[in-house]
């Protein structure tokens, strides 16, 4: 039982020395290439938009569907 606790105190302690190491890097990367393409405000409200739109129409054609349901069976 104890060399199981060992190994997964062994595993916990190799995985948070990875992620420490990686935001290291990501931390001195970002240092270093301070303009390294983030995203902008603007690029975000215009996917929000487009979501948002596409949502709303789907659903638009979604209720008209399900209101002429029974009329459309016949043609």
């Amino acid at each position: 039982m104890k060399h199981t606790a060992a190994r997964t105190w062994a595993h916990a302690n190799r995985a948070l020395l990875r992620i420490t190491t990686r935001v290291q890097e990501g931390l001195e990367e970002a240092a270093r290439r301070p303009d390294r393409g983030d995203i902008s405000t603007t690029t975000v409200i215009i996917w929000v938009a487009a979501v948002t739109g596409a949502v709303l129409i789907a659903g638009t054609i979604a209720v008209v569907i399900s209101k002429y349901n029974g009329k459309l069976n016949g043609l």
